[in-house]
């Protein structure tokens, strides 16, 4: 697999979760579709662009068991969260529930918005070693007639772990209560089916584990809540409605009607924003094209062996437990670092031993993410166990 990359040769490359990598034949669909918007960019974005983009959307909804209409473009999981934030029309006193282990740019995103309205974002506590077994009755029992939204992730980003969201997602529509799903790790590395998941928001992106281009990813929304959700950028979405609504009543219309004719509110508001490079969205289906090509399940299936392997060897060598047992972890693990070796160690791994890797934090305690993808060798995970940095 490692061909079909451009990574360096000589870096040993176990860090696919934080901006993954892109094969070179997508990289190569992207700079076609670049090439035809420079032949001609008023055809393309003006005349072309709605088709190709729902063309894509259509290829997007098969890989994540979801329908095109539910589905719009954005420029990565963390737009997407923003956007479900800022379309909630909080008030003082509402509340957000969440976990411990949320990604920090979410975390803040949230704070900032419930800080400027009065509401409030509640974090309770995930304990660790993981028990997914008692996840949802944990989160469930915080919840109170204040609660506005649960948001969670898929899996998270710290700590490696997979939630059972689709249970969650259950037993808060049980009690009224909206879900916000932070999918940013999940396609690609694990299987998906957006709508038996169930959540009400689900924001995931393709430019990681799908191995798409940067700057690809995805909001989904059940069909009842597109109106609420409001652009970060308002631009020829709002338009259009404005130019429907006329339409409807015989009064005047102009030529640019046609390019929103028959489409959802909720691309029309996300998508529809002037002058911008759609080709990473484009591409998104040739990256579906060369996960099937080469046998992606069992690639999954093969990565995850190896990351699990990788921790408990290291945990058994620096005598801790880990923390989730082998089914709550995908093609990435966390492992706990005793304090003795953190000090520089992503530094020292990549200088020493030319090793990417991820350290993390959670609860002010650092963790080594082993991210395996297809273009890894057992001989390259065999590499980051001999590393010297990895010695005590």
């Amino acid at each position: 697999m490692r061909e079909h990359f451009q990574l360096d040769p000589g870096l040993i490359f176990l860090n696919h979760g934080s901006f993954g990598a892109c094969p070179r034949a997508v990289l190569e669909a992207q700079r076609r579709w670049q090439d035809q918007m420079e032949a001609n960019p008023v055809d393309f974005l003006s005349r072309r662009s709605g088709q190709l983009l729902e063309q894509a959307r259509q290829a997007l909804a098969r890989y994540l068991g979801a329908e095109p209409a539910h589905l719009a473009f954005v420029p990565n999981a963390t737009t997407g969260v923003n956007i479900v934030a800022r379309s909630l029309l909080l008030q003082a006193g509402d509340e957000i529930l969440s976990t411990n282990h949320e990604y920090g740019a979410c975390d803040a995103a949230f704070r900032f918005i419930c800080e400027r309205c009065g509401a409030v974002y509640r974090k309770v506590t995930i304990a660790l070693p993981y028990q997914a077994a008692e996840f949802v009755d944990r989160l469930m029992a915080q919840v109170t007639p204040r609660t506005r939204l649960i948001f969670l992730s898929h899996l998270t980003s710290a700590t490696a772990l997979i939630f059972p969201v689709g249970a969650l997602c259950a037993a808060a529509r049980a009690r009224g209560v909206m879900t916000l799903v932070d999918g940013a790790h999940a396609p690609g590395q694990i299987a998906l089916s957006l709508e038996h998941i169930g959540a009400d928001f689900y924001t995931g992106n393709g430019h990681k584990w799908m191995c798409g281009p940067k700057g690809s990813a995805f909001l989904h929304a059940r069909p009842q809540h597109h109106a609420q959700l409001q652009a970060p950028v308002v631009s020829w979405g709002y338009v259009a409605e404005e130019l429907q609504a006329e339409a409807k009543t015989g009064g005047p219309t102009t030529a640019k009607l046609d390019h929103y004719t028959g489409v959802d509110i909720l691309q029309r508001r996300l998508q529809w924003q002037g002058t911008r490079d759609i080709s990473a969205w484009l591409a998104l289906p040739e990256a579906i094209s060369f996960q099937a090509a080469h046998g992606w399940p069992a690639l999954q299936a093969r990565c995850h062996h190896m990351a699990v392997q990788a921790m408990h060897a290291l945990c058994q060598r620096w005598g801790l437990e880990p923390i989730g047992q082998d089914q709550d972890f995908g093609q990435m693990t966390a492992v706990p670092v005793p304090e003795a070796l953190a000090a520089n160690l992503q530094e020292r791994l990549l200088q020493e031993s030319r090793i990417e890797i991820a350290l993390t934090q959670h609860e002010g305690r650092p963790y080594l993410r082993i991210s395996v993808q297809g273009y890894n060798t057992a001989a390259e995970v065999q590499s980051l166990l001999d590393a010297p940095a990895l010695r005590p």
